[in-house]
């Protein structure tokens, strides 16, 4: 009996493929254009991706017509890259592996944080230009300070238990709940959020019916002074309200691992910022975290393939 035929599209930990090959007739098809997902889709059971590879309504469609592919497996938590509802109304599958990438993107939110506040990547620069701006670079403590986490999930939940450790008071902000189910604790309004925190972090999708979760009457609210990360999903902060922030000091630095275009345009108004720290979307991208998701993406494959 032939094994089911799987399609990798996006970098996996080589580890996790070998693997992937005692139980998959595996093809690694890496950097598809979108017209070439189109031709290769429909010779596929399951079709693996991660965060750079788009399926869309045409490679959903193409697949229906194959009428092979029974599952697209997101290695990771986020599926906008995919579009789920078009692809389950054609009977494929959309799944994911929301828990595999948890501890590495919430360690870098809160890495973010800590350079945010004490100017790591401002010092860096400049020291690497002859500069030794000590009497400049005046941070503040993370002890004391009130975080606002945006989005209690699995993420949100880590960065709070780091930032007790450190000293912070804990509130947070769920769309879906208003009490955390897990420790009990209660959620504040959004306005309530902003208007007390002195350190923001988003850990939610972003719903472009909804648009930006932090705009203008948003920062509005906030302290003079804020810090801002953001390792959740580009659009969830409008981008031209964070500068204008920025500009005026309501926000002290921010951090973004994420942008609502990526890559971004070079040169980009808010990434020059010299209060603006920022990362090429790589909270998950920790050797850990390549092998948690390998490892869950196979397990996902095999329910669905080999059930």
């Amino acid at each position: 009996m032939s094994k089911p035929k799987v399609m990798v599209c996006d970098q996996m930990a080589d580890s996790a493929v070998e693997e992937m090959k005692e139980f998959f007739d595996v093809d690694v098809n890496i950097g598809q254009t979108p017209e070439a997902l189109v031709e290769t889709i429909g010779a596929y059971d399951g079709i693996v991706v991660r965060s750079a590879t788009k399926v869309r309504v045409p490679a959903i469609d193409a697949a229906a017509d194959a009428g092979k592919l029974k599952v697209i497996v997101r290695g990771g938590v986020g599926i906008d890259n995919i579009d789920h509802e078009h692809a389950e109304s054609k009977g494929i599958k959309v799944r994911n592996t929301p828990t595999a990438s948890t501890l590495s993107v919430a360690e870098l939110a809160f890495g973010l944080m800590l350079a945010c506040a004490r100017h790591i990547g401002h010092g860096t620069v400049s020291m690497k230009n002859g500069e030794w701006l000590k009497k400049d670079l005046k941070g503040v403590e993370l002890h004391g300070k009130t975080l606002g986490i945006i989005g209690y999930g699995r993420i949100g939940r880590e960065i709070g238990a780091r930032a007790e450790a450190f000293g912070m008071t804990v509130i947070g902000h769920d769309m879906y709940f208003d009490t955390c189910p897990v420790s009990g604790k209660g959620m504040c309004t959004l306005d309530e959020l902003c208007s007390t925190a002195d350190f923001i972090t988003l850990h939610i999708p972003f719903d472009p019916g909804v648009g930006p979760t932090l705009g203008p009457e948003q920062f509005a609210y906030m302290k003079k002074g804020m810090i801002i990360v953001n390792c959740a999903r580009g659009g969830t902060i409008d981008e031209s309200a964070l500068l204008d922030a920025l500009n005026d000091g309501t926000v002290f630095s921010a951090g973004l691992d994420v942008f609502a275009k990526e890559p971004p345009d070079h040169p980009y108004d808010l990434i020059q910022h010299p209060k603006l720290v920022s990362t090429p979307h790589i909270g998950a991208a920790t050797k850990e975290a390549g092998k948690k998701v390998g490892g869950a993406v196979i397990e996902v494959l095999k329910e669905e393939l080999l059930a």
